[in-house]
């Protein structure tokens, strides 16, 4: 019993002296499920086939179907549709008094730092400075040109800053959003950090370096696939700059990295007139999501099911998970493995993927929650069940007609069984109508 007790508290001071980890959170915009190589994308993507190799792979991570809401999602560990945010938002995503990952992290130590584009609050006042972040830089609105660095036309045109100071600069948005990382990774002492880089590739507009297309693979044609494709891999190169910079820094094997993007691949046209003018390709964009069904916008699994890739080399083991996931699951787990314990009950609506992740076990059954752009479609998945309700005007959202799938047989969603399964599809509607509720009574003013 002696020896056994002394196990324990030796055990325990390991536990309690082991370093925190260094956390990078890589997020792409608009990347479609098999736009990378290790998904047998037809753009070179070779930092991230390696980097996939030795990952362990999120076979089915969840995201929003667009762009705010996944990053509401990650920054407060809830549905997004909890803050009434379900569509591209350019306004204050989330009051001020939101505990977010950033301000967590922060509290137990960590040094915070977001590059890229913020998206959830597009005036320097709603900036990332505001919500914990020590430094942050990019695009406060939404995607924005690749040179010009110019959101859409109208109040929030003018979104490029560096902590809240609106700035001019030249550039590719790419090569700037990775350049400000890898200076900063470089910066950083002994003290743990988290770095945000939400890349504004592969959004549009794209219009990438001459000597960028001129690498993509001739069997690619056309003006947009070529500079989609050069998009693709130019991003991947991005990648592997902060790869080598925290090889460099000797801080790579004690640092989670996990990538992602914010939802599936687009096929909107490329030269959208609501950006200003800067000779944008013309045609649409070829994302794909191959053999998913759907595009961004969708709850189909083509629209909120991305690539995803958990690495931390010596400690994660490289391989498949399987259990499905979701982005609002990222704050309770790096929480968890930074030591921060909430001191009042944030209504976190993610678990902690991180036992499961770390022992290769399965999370329990439960329900995940998804709302589409404008509250016109909802969904839900329990267990292989997923049931897509299109919302009818004026009604509740579990109201609307119905399709459901069964994902373990039909991952690509060919066959809607409704028709067959009336007591799911009811059973399902009644789990869609609590969580629902719990929007309506979440919402908070900002």
């Amino acid at each position: 019993m002696r020896r056994l007790l002394a196990f324990l508290f030796f055990s325990a001071g390991l536990l309690q002296a082991a370093p925190q980890p260094n956390m990078v959170f890589i997020m792409i915009d608009d990347l479609g499920w098999a736009d990378v190589g290790f998904h047998g994308g037809n753009a070179p993507t070779p930092n991230l086939d390696k980097l996939a190799a030795e990952s362990l792979e999120l076979t089915q991570h969840y995201v929003a179907p667009v762009c705010s809401p996944t990053r509401t999602g990650l920054m407060s560990g809830r549905y997004w549709s909890r803050f009434g945010i379900t569509s591209p938002h350019s306004g204050q995503a989330m009051p001020f008094d939101t505990v977010t990952l950033p301000s967590a992290l922060k509290s137990v130590g960590y040094e915070t730092c977001l590059t890229g584009k913020w998206h959830l609050g597009s005036k320097p006042a709603w900036g990332p400075n505001h919500f914990g972040f020590d430094h942050s830089y990019g695009s406060l609105g939404g995607g924005v040109g690749p040179y010009d660095h110019r959101y859409k036309e109208g109040e929030y045109t003018h979104t490029w800053h560096r902590n809240g100071e609106l700035i001019t600069e030249e550039g590719h948005v790419t090569d700037l959003v990775a350049k400000e990382a890898v200076q900063w990774i470089g910066k950083r002492s002994d003290k743990p950090f988290f770095l945000y880089v939400p890349f504004t590739a592969v959004h549009l507009p794209v219009k990438e370096p001459e000597a960028w297309v001129a690498k993509v693979p001739a069997a690619i044609t056309g003006d947009v696939p070529r500079h989609y494709a050069a998009c693709i891999m130019h991003m991947d190169d991005a990648v592997g700059q902060i790869i080598a910079a925290l090889e460099k820094a000797g801080k790579r094997d004690n640092t989670l990295l996990v990538f992602t993007s914010d939802n599936g691949g687009s096929t909107s046209e490329n030269n959208d007139r609501k950006y200003p003018d800067d000779n944008y390709p013309t045609g649409k964009i070829t994302a794909s999501n191959a053999p998913l069904r759907g595009i961004k916008g969708d709850l189909y699994e083509g629209g909120i099911r991305v690539p995803t890739l958990a690495n931390w080399p010596g400690t994660l083991k490289a391989g498949k998970f399987e259990s499905p996931a979701i982005i609002s699951d990222w704050m309770p787990t790096l929480c968890a493995i930074a030591g921060y314990e909430p001191a009042t009950d944030l209504k976190w609506d993610g678990i902690s993927l991180w036992p499961a992740l770390k022992d290769g076990s399965e999370l329990p059954e439960r329900l995940l929650y998804l709302t589409g752009p404008g509250f016109r479609g909802s969904a839900v998945r329990e267990g292989p069940w997923k049931l897509i309700v299109t919302q009818a005007k004026g009604q509740p959202q579990s109201a609307g007609p119905a399709q459901l799938f069964n994902l373990a047989q039909d991952p690509n969603e060919t066959t809607d069984l409704a028709g067959k399964e009336a007591d799911k599809v009811q059973h399902l509607r009644t789990k869609l109508a609590k969580v629902a509720k719990a929007d309506k009574d979440a919402q908070v003013k900002k």
